[in-house]
């Protein structure tokens, strides 16, 4: 069985009434239903069988984005698979500005969601291939919102995937699983990307030969890999450098074919790269101070200071994929952080597979390809 996918991620979508101020949000909701529009356009001419959005559909769960959202995707001539992001249900009840966590499958019944009351879902895209909808979003006795897979899904999961050791399954969820980043489950600004029960999942998945997880969240382009599993993490339609991905399964040989493209220009936005680029920048210097200042760098204030100015576009880079960091003139311990942020192999050697790659579902192998679009 061949087929052929596309993948775009936290499209963000916000009508104009409902845009909200932030100097400092990294996303650019601006352009989000306009980028949308174009790269549906685009896919249509590809004769795709699917399209994944993992998560953060909407700016912060508005319920005329997700209105807007549905019909838009209503109209599509192939099937589209979504699950909720964090930015979806930022409330756990509906008030009269946001959905609340249980609306979000009857906002998408026909894009998953058979049943309106549960928050997950198995789909047979294909005879032999299926896909698992996971919802990572969960509240604590404060509201709070975080990260985790409730032992409702867990419980779900084994009961099902042992049944499904024969089938080719992909399993999508907005939290990152894999870590994307250095000590990304432990580092403040990067765990809360993360499924806090990851681990979990993470064995469950592996005592079931699940090898194949499609994620969000994080806004970069990245391919990661642990215990026989890969996760493939797509960067934000609505974020330098507004990426999206087209991925072709060939089953003789287990291999999908994965090409990343991006957005460059819109008609109102004729230097969209390059804008959101310097977008990212500007909005770059608390970020970059929280990361020289916090552990495990713990840089004094006086050298953050000195140091942050040059990471300006240190995070458009690694949310490109595939870049390689080596700041000479940092003192010797940011230097070698920042080095494992890198798209290296194990002995220091560029391993560019995030944007342009060939994955062995079989094999567990992982090709680079030459960078297009």
């Amino acid at each position: 069985m061949n087929f052929r996918f596309a993948i775009l991620s936290d499209p963000h979508i916000a009508l104009p009434r409902t845009i909200q101020t932030n100097p400092n949000r990294f996303h650019m909701v601006e352009v989000s239903m306009r980028a949308l529009e174009i790269v549906l356009e685009r896919l249509q001419a590809l004769k795709l069988d699917f399209l994944l959005i993992p998560g953060d559909l909407t700016q912060d769960g508005e319920p005329e984005n997700h209105r807007w959202l549905a019909d838009t995707l209503a109209r599509l001539p192939f099937p589209v698979y979504v699950v909720p992001g964090n930015h979806d249900v930022v409330r756990l009840h509906a008030t009269e500005n946001h959905i609340g966590l249980d609306d979000f499958p009857v906002y998408y019944q026909n894009f998953g969601y058979d049943n309106p009351e549960k928050l997950y879902y198995i789909q047979e895209i294909f005879p032999k291939v299926k896909l698992i909808g996971l919802n990572s979003n969960q509240f604590d006795e404060n509201g709070k919102q975080i990260g985790h897979l409730d032992g409702e899904q867990l419980l779900w999961l084994k009961t099902i995937l042992p049944d499904l050791r024969d089938d080719l399954v992909l399993v999508m969820i907005h939290h990152n699983i894999i870590e994307h980043l250095p000590g990304q489950s432990s580092h403040e600004l990067g765990r809360r990307y993360m499924l806090d029960n990851a681990p979990d999942l993470l064995t469950l998945l592996q005592e079931n030969g699940v090898n194949l997880l499609i994620t969000g969240h994080l806004h970069i382009q990245d391919i990661a890999h642990s215990r026989g599993i890969h996760e493939i993490t797509t960067g934000s339609l609505v974020s330098y450098p507004h990426p999206y991905r087209v991925i072709e399964y060939r089953g003789n040989t287990g291999e999908l074919h994965i090409e990343s493209f991006h957005l460059k220009s819109l008609p109102e936005w004729e230097n969209l790269a390059e804008m959101s680029r310097k977008w990212l920048g500007d909005r770059s210097y608390p970020f970059m101070m929280r990361l020289l200042t916090t552990p495990p760098l713990n840089l004094p204030i006086e050298i953050a200071e000195e140091l942050a100015p040059k990471l300006r576009n240190f995070w458009a880079d690694v949310a490109g994929g595939d870049a390689i960091f080596d700041f000479v003139d940092f003192p010797p311990i940011a230097r070698r952080y920042f080095q494992t942020f890198s798209a290296i192999d194990s002995r220091g050697n560029p391993r560019l597979i995030d944007n342009q790659t060939v994955l062995n579902l079989k094999s567990g192998s992982i090709v680079e390809r030459t960078r297009v679009g």
